[in-house]
């Protein structure tokens, strides 16, 4: 069963001890072997890459094609578009307004903006940043646009919609969050949110290139975009190219053209205190705490990594694009690319490993590291590997699990098999674990072992809807 989610996308974000990545060449050299194994070699079209330490970028640089049709190379300057990354910019925003005390994270929202439903007029700042105000989405799940025809016939709809959930209860990523944000910041400020970002970050920050656009705006140095759909899941997917609306509303969730180095600029200049002071920068990155006390994974806007050592936070774009800063290692690490399956922020951590003196990689980050140009099939065996060098390793079902939908959905489906088949040996009592595995094999045709694997499933957990009917379908209940 895919637990996925812009959230979950980042579980490689958790791993930082274990075994060390064995070091050979020099870190520039491991890093542009890496991006050219695990993402241009994969079908990537384009990679720009930079990485930070100590208030300066030590690392950039650019592999591949901005545009396939053309053989356009990608260079350091290319402008790529980084999707939800641009909520991260949104988080400081929000956080200067409070820094300036303007706003209240524990405040509700109700406070700032008038004449809203009822149900939402107590909504926080803070679950609004965590996506846990359980608001309808103005965005369609299966389309990636508008419920409605246009900004106003959806904001319409949406408000008649109920509560998925009373706030706070747990986590939703939802695109109707940041854009109430970016309202609550023309209100204060009398500038478009897009502006009023642009003066307040890039600016600051000396990001020469960055702008908002879409694909109406005409942006010269953009790199074409693009999807790869996968008629024949066990095929190499065509590659379509993406276009995209986003209206001024939407922007202050996605919309944002940058290049890898004007990221890390803008890493810099948050690390440095240039954006916020160090108090508004810890509650930027404090994780939001539910209402059962349970700490969920996301912050104000960005996404936060709690681990005990080297502790990370960030954000990822479209499946396309990634940043993560490592606060106390004074590391940061962008990898932008020009396709919505490359899942970069996979390989973060193994890059910020080379810059980090004494960071080693564990869990499915030491694993991935460890796979690297190797059949799949011997998963089992560098794990156990992994398990005698450190009997701290471990690997987590939930980002394992997350690691095989990734691959599943990205034209590698028996490389997921492979490590859906790792997870359930992991974990035999999980129904979760043989849900996954019986719907690896149906997409790859194995309909004996899918069968096999969610009637397993279904006899764990009872409540499985997705394992019976697929049974149903096979005539094998």
């Amino acid at each position: 069963m895919d637990r996925r989610s812009v959230l979950l996308a980042a579980a490689p974000m958790a791993l930082t001890y274990g075994p060390a990545p064995i070091q050979a060449a020099t870190p520039r050299a491991q890093v542009e072997a890496l991006l050219r194994t695990e993402l241009i070699e994969q079908g990537v079209p384009a990679v720009q890459y930079a990485v930070t330490r100590g208030g300066r970028i030590v690392l950039q640089g650019a592999m591949g094609q901005a545009d396939v049709r053309y053989r356009a190379p990608a260079t350091t300057e290319s402008l790529f578009p980084i999707y939800s990354c641009t909520k991260g910019f949104t988080g400081v925003a929000l956080m200067q307004l409070v820094q300036a005390g303007k706003l209240d994270l524990s405040a509700p929202v109700s406070r700032y903006l008038d004449d809203l439903p009822e149900a939402w007029r107590p909504i926080t700042l803070r679950q609004l940043a965590s996506h846990s105000s359980g608001l309808p989405n103005i965005i369609r799940n299966d389309t990636g646009r508008l419920i409605a025809n246009d900004e106003a016939s959806t904001w319409k709809a949406v408000r008649a919609m109920p509560l998925a959930f009373p706030p706070g209860d747990r986590f939703a990523y939802c695109q109707t969050n940041p854009a109430l944000l970016g309202q609550i910041f023309e209100k204060l400020t009398g500038l478009p949110a897009t502006r009023f970002i642009a003066e307040g970050q890039f600016k600051p920050a000396g990001m020469t290139r960055t702008s908002f656009g879409d694909s109406l705006d005409v942006t010269p140095g953009k790199v074409t975009s693009y999807n790869r759909r996968f008629v024949d899941p066990m095929g190499p997917g065509e590659m379509r190219h993406v276009y995209s609306e986003l209206p001024e509303g939407r922007r202050t969730a996605t919309g944002m053209v940058a290049t890898a180095g004007d990221v890390g600029r803008w890493l810099i200049a948050l690390q440095a205190g240039r954006l916020l002071d160090a108090e508004s920068r810890k509650a930027l990155w404090t994780p939001y705490v539910f209402n059962n006390g349970k700490t969920g994974d996301w912050a104000v806007s960005w996404m936060a990594n709690t681990r005990p050592v080297h502790r990370s936070t960030g954000m990822t774009g479209g499946s396309a694009c990634a940043f993560t800063l490592y606060p106390e290692d004074d590391v940061g690490v962008v990898v932008l690319t020009n396709l919505g399956s490359a899942y970069p922020e996979d390989l973060i951590d193994q890059i910020a490993a080379l810059y980090i003196p004494g960071m080693r990689l564990n869990g499915v980050a030491a694993l991935r590291s460890r796979l690297t140009g190797k059949d799949y099939a011997t998963a089992p065996e560098i794990a156990a590997a992994l398990k005698r060098e450190d009997p701290n390793f471990r690997l987590g079902e939930g980002e394992l699990n997350d690691w095989g939908y990734r691959l599943l959905r990205s034209g590698r489906p028996r490389q997921a098999v492979e490590l859906f088949k790792l997870n359930a040996t992991l974990n035999p009592e999980s129904g979760n674990a043989f849900d996954s595995l019986g719907e690896g094999y149906a997409v790859i045709g194995d309909k004996p072992r899918a069968v096999e694997n969610y009637r397993r499933s279904l006899a764990l957990d009872p409540a499985n809807e997705g394992a019976a009917r697929y049974l149903k379908a096979q005539g094998a209940q």
